[in-house]
């Protein structure tokens, strides 16, 4: 006889210990109903404001090098280069993503055994800073150190 008594006791413990967890409905209905009312009276116009693009301006910082062409054609006097290696195997990985992403990369190596990858070529400097300046944008936030190079003959 304890042992139903205990047995029913637990059951009861259980049961009551099992449905006092159970969530009641009209407590989620009363916050969402107050959220939905606070978001109904809630205007807010949001201003935007338009980002103005940098100035390029032809007085940029330009690093003069001596480099060969190792891969690819059309090098000129400025350049763009967006990475810098010592081994091959990742500049020419880098210059590949970049062809395929529409770009004649060039991969040159400078006299320290540095690959340059190099995604633009352009006998101005203006042009090569405005072309710097676009890569930034555009691969935000990769390529943000990308610089210039001026070919040393």
């Amino acid at each position: 006889m304890k042992s139903k008594i205990l047995v029913w006791g637990f059951a009861f413990t259980l049961l009551f210990a099992l449905g006092s967890c159970k969530s009641k409905e009209s407590a989620y209905k009363s916050a969402y109903e107050k959220a939905k009312e606070k978001e109904m009276t809630e205007t807010t116009v949001e201003e935007v404001t338009p980002v103005a693009k940098p100035a390029v301006t032809t007085n940029v910082t330009v690093k003069k090098e001596k480099i060969t062409t190792v891969e690819g054609s059309g090098l000129k006097r400025y350049s763009v280069v967006i990475g810098s290696f010592v081994n091959k195997t990742n500049a020419s990985s880098l210059k590949a993503r970049m062809q395929s992403d529409g770009y004649q990369a060039i991969l040159a190596q400078n006299a320290q055994d540095m690959y340059r990858v190099i995604v633009a070529s352009f006998d101005d400097k203006a042009s090569a800073a405005a072309s710097r300046d676009a890569i930034k944008a555009k691969y935000s936030p990769d390529f943000q150190d990308a610089w210039l190079l001026e070919q040393e003959y």
